[in-house]
């Protein structure tokens, strides 16, 4: 059998503006009538945040956003756009579990470490706070002096839910 010639490839220059050679053809053919990428068009798509916690101190609307872990590049990056709609009364502020967690996918420096989720939030200028850290006009004090707050660190150590939670 006859072997077929290969299909000669259009050349990169004559394809310009085209993302594709497809898109190529059918302008210079079925669609030469038709405008080619004439102008960009603008969209977005709307989301939704629901802040953990939240509450009017000194005229300012906190959002408390406790955070475990963040699980990807996807769910950190929401909060800067969080950030960029928020009315200039309200803050989000972040409560971290461990700040000196590792981000996820962040690469390891020359000194062994990974940036942590503290580094993060002060890198985009974001405040934070530790359960240890957080302001007592923020917290209810009483619980910090019964046991109240060791049983509860304990049961997240030991990943125990319990039935009165």
């Amino acid at each position: 059998m006859k072997r077929k010639p290969r299909v000669k490839r259009l050349r990169h220059e004559k394809i310009g503006s085209y993302d594709s050679i497809w898109e190529f053809i059918l302008h210079d053919t079925l669609l030469k009538e038709w405008s080619h990428h004439p102008e960009k068009v603008k969209y977005i798509v709307p989301h939704t945040y629901e802040p953990d916690f939240q509450r009017t101190l000194d005229n300012k609307i906190i959002l408390l956003e406790s955070k475990g872990r963040f699980w990807d590049h996807a769910e950190y990056s929401k909060y800067l756009w969080v950030r960029k709609n928020l009315p200039p009364n309200t803050e989000l502020v972040f409560l971290f579990a461990n700040p000196a967690a590792p981000m996820p996918n962040s690469k390891r420096r020359k000194d062994g470490t990974k940036r942590t989720h503290a580094e993060w939030a002060d890198v985009n200028k974001f405040r934070w706070f530790s359960e240890d850290t957080l302001p007592d006009e923020w917290v209810d004090l009483t619980c910090k002096e019964t046991d109240e707050l060791s049983k509860r660190l304990e049961v997240i150590d030991n990943e125990e839910i319990p039935d009165a939670i």
